[in-house]
């Protein structure tokens, strides 16, 4: 009796996992296999605070080479990935009774265009629509002085949070 109990559960457990085997399911990455190589400018800025522009290119370029099959290079790429940084922001959510900032945030928004260099199309676009209750590329760290943080450590922390949402952009739609 028990090894027909035995035998039953082992039938249905094989069952639905073959079941699920066909069910849309991708192996390996969801990156396009016809894209190869991507090419990754120095992103453009209007803000005030220099160097976040290479900071940020930097940021996409190593999140493209550890979670992409395609390959980061100079010149002659499949695609092209270009950005502006829109808007860069430090805000203070509290403060001490003798109006120090207590716990500060930091907001960065950019925009993104992957154009296919081979036919001219666009492979992917985000760009920062008109009410900023709906910005889709955007990202945003706190910090606190008071226990070590600072406003260089919460902008490394927005950047690459902000890389992986672009690099998001590049897997192929379902």
């Amino acid at each position: 009796m028990k090894l027909s109990r035995r035998a039953l559960l082992l039938s249905c457990v094989s069952t639905t996992l073959s079941g699920l085997a066909g069910c849309g399911y991708m192996v390996g990455g969801g990156f396009d296999p016809q894209v190869r190589s991507v090419e990754v400018p120095i992103f453009e800025t209007k803000s005030f605070r220099r160097g976040i522009e290479v900071q940020l290119t930097e940021a996409v370029q190593k999140q493209i080479q550890l979670r992409t099959p395609f390959r980061v290079v100079k010149c002659d790429a499949d695609t092209r990935l270009t950005g502006r940084v829109i808007d860069l922001r430090k805000s203070v959510l509290g403060e001490t009774r003798q109006d120090d900032p207590r716990e500060l945030q930091v907001n960065l928004v950019v925009e993104v265009i992957w154009e296919d260099l081979r036919g001219g199309r666009i492979l992917a676009e985000q760009q920062v629509p008109i009410g900023p209750e709906l910005l889709s590329l955007r990202s945003q760290a706190e910090f606190a002085p008071e226990v070590g943080q600072s406003l260089a450590t919460a902008t490394q922390q927005s950047m690459n949070q902000l890389a992986r949402q672009i690099v998001n952009l590049m897997e192929t739609p379902w």
